[in-house]
């Protein structure tokens, strides 16, 4: 199995509740794609290091995944660039 590591940043002027379910919306994602999540973490507000999308602070956010393929990655890389209230995101594929 390959690991990935995801991490994505989130709008700050949502609500606490929004911001959760953004996170519970992706993580559900990665478990329907049939990633196992071997550790997932909320980072909380942090600064950013320059202006994205007019926003200086936002909510962080992490995963670290194992899965048999890119399927998985892919799909979030596509649902991360169409969500609107996520701001940032990367994907990087741990060492073999």
């Amino acid at each position: 199995m390959k690991k990935y590591e995801l991490m994505f940043i989130v709008k700050p002027d949502l609500e606490e509740g929004a911001i959760k379910s953004v996170f519970e919306s992706i993580k559900t994602m990665l478990e329907e794609q049939k990633a196992n999540i071997v550790e997932s973490k909320e980072m909380g507000q942090r600064e950013l290091a320059y202006e994205v999308k007019k926003y200086k602070t936002g909510y962080y956010f992490y995963f670290l995944i194992e899965a048999e393929d890119s399927k998985a990655v892919k799909e979030f890389d596509r649902v991360a660039l169409i969500n609107e209230n996520i701001i940032r995101h990367i994907v990087v594929k741990v060492g073999e």
